[in-house]
Formats: structure tokens, C-alpha cells, sequence
């Protein structure tokens, strides 16, 4: 149990002390998707769905899912968020989010990112299931990663 940073010495969940950590600048970089029906990402795009503006609340959505990470995942710091931002690619049957965070401080933001990714996908999901009950989540994972002391990561799907 020794390489789990996250369990004592007793077997039990523990959230890791980052005090002696150098403060650096971290950026992570998420990314997954929502698959749908074309006529989905049609009516999404032209602004047919009942409830509103499908991407804009999505990524208010993702937005306030990084700031409120701490508060969803147990052992999850509460950082500083320094700025945030989602991005979304419409293909013919699925949206691509990707969530991009930077902090400075004593340990990483991609929680932040991949909680980001997750609620806009789910804010998408939620505001298009009446349309559409055969969506899916996928490929929710980081992409990039930078600041760490242990070096910085790459997805092999960028290199």
C-alpha cells in the first residue's frame, strides 16, 4: 500500500499533505466527448432545443464543475483556480469538450479539468435527453499536464 499517496498508515483514506511542496505554475488539459444522433448536433446547433443555448450553459457548467471539485471528490484539494475555459469541436454525431485549467501551487488541477470535462458533458446530456435518449459519455481523459515535479505529461495522442 505504500505507493497509494492517498491511504495511511493504517489502511485508511487520507488527503496528502502538499505543505512542503514548491508553489509552480500547472496547467492540465482534459478532453471526452458526447455521441448523438446528427439530428441531435443539428438541432443544437441551430438552437432547437427546448431549454436553451446547449453549449453556452455547458460550459458555465463545466466551469463552475472545476471550481467546485474539492466539495465533489473527497480527498480532492481545494486550489486556486487561475483561469479555466472549455472548448467544444461539433463533428457530424458527437461533441468533443475539452477543459483547460492553469493554478499555481502545491499540487495539480487535472481533477479540476476532468470534473469540468464530466459536467459539461452531462449538462449536454441533461438538456438534449428528450431528443435524444441514446447519447454517451466516452473517452473522458487528461490530455496534458504541466508543473509537476515528477515532469510534465503528454497523452501518446499528442506526441
Amino acid at each position: 500500500m505504500s505507493d497509494l499517496t492517498h491511504i495511511n498508515e493504517s489502511g485508511r483514506a487520507r488527503m496528502v499533505d502538499v505543505g512542503d511542496k514548491l508553489l509552480t505554475d500547472r496547467l492540465a488539459v482534459a478532453r471526452g466527448e458526447i455521441l448523438m444522433r446528427p439530428e441531435t448536433i443539428e438541432r443544437i446547433k441551430d438552437g432547437g432545443v427546448k431549454k436553451g443555448d446547449v453549449l453556452a450553459v455547458a460550459q458555465v457548467a463545466g466551469i463552475s464543475g472545476a471550481k467546485k471539485t474539492s466539495d465533489l471528490i473527497p480527498m480532492c484539494h481545494n486550489i486556486f483556480i487561475s483561469s479555466c475555459d472549455i472548448d467544444f469541436t461539433i463533428k457530424e454525431d458527437r461533441i468533443e469538450i475539452t477543459a483547460t485549467a492553469k493554478t499555481t501551487g502545491q499540487t495539480g488541477i487535472e481533477m479540476e479539468v476532468l470534473t469540468a470535462v464530466s459536467l459539461a458533458a452531462l449538462t449536454i446530456y441533461d438538456m438534449c435527453k428528450a431528443i435524444d435518449k441514446t447519447m454517451k459519455i466516452d473517452n473522458i481523459r487528461l490530455i496534458k499536464k504541466t508543473g509537476e515535479r515528477s515532469g510534465d505529461f503528454i497523452a501518446e495522442e499528442l506526441k
